[in-house]
């Protein structure tokens, strides 16, 4: 259900996207004319039209790697000012079980994908700013509640 925060002006969504234990993360594109090339990046991109957070993350996700993300994977989600002051932005993390892996078809955008641990995440020296200090916060977060998510089969 949409909330009123959710049609606040934002500027894009990302997810940290958990397939099975792993997270799923994209290489983008090696090209000068784009923020970040050749950094790890986690699904999502920017709002298109009057689409809540979690609308632009589902479609972006369809669109990268093939995904359909229902709201019933998200297990966490926030809003953070980019350092820049500008715009909102919306983060993430959702849990689709390991069979999903078999339905990923990569899309035309980036390099190619892979799945990696959150701990292999966290060390990459090149992953799109602000999204290793995100995932360390839902970790941080995660780990002080009991019991712990579980691994989604559905």
């Amino acid at each position: 259900m949409a909330t009123t925060a959710d049609h606040e002006e934002f500027d894009g969504a990302k997810v940290a996207l958990f397939v099975g234990d792993r997270l799923l993360i994209i290489r983008r594109d090696d090209r000068p004319d784009i923020p970040y090339p050749d950094y790890w990046d986690f699904p999502g991109g920017g709002r298109e039209g009057l689409e809540t957070p979690f609308e632009t993350v589902a479609r972006e996700t369809a669109e990268e790697v093939g995904l359909v993300l229902s709201l019933k994977a998200v297990i966490w989600k926030r809003a953070f000012t980019r350092s820049s002051g500008a715009a909102r932005v919306w983060f993430f993390v959702a849990q689709l079980p390991t069979a999903a892996a078999t339905q990923i078809v990569f899309g035309n955008e980036g390099q190619g994908w892979q799945l990696a641990s959150a701990k292999e995440v966290l060390t990459l020296p090149k992953v799109v700013g602000g999204l290793q200090q995100r995932l360390a916060l839902w970790l941080a977060e995660d780990a002080a509640c009991d019991p712990a998510p579980a691994v989604r089969s559905d």
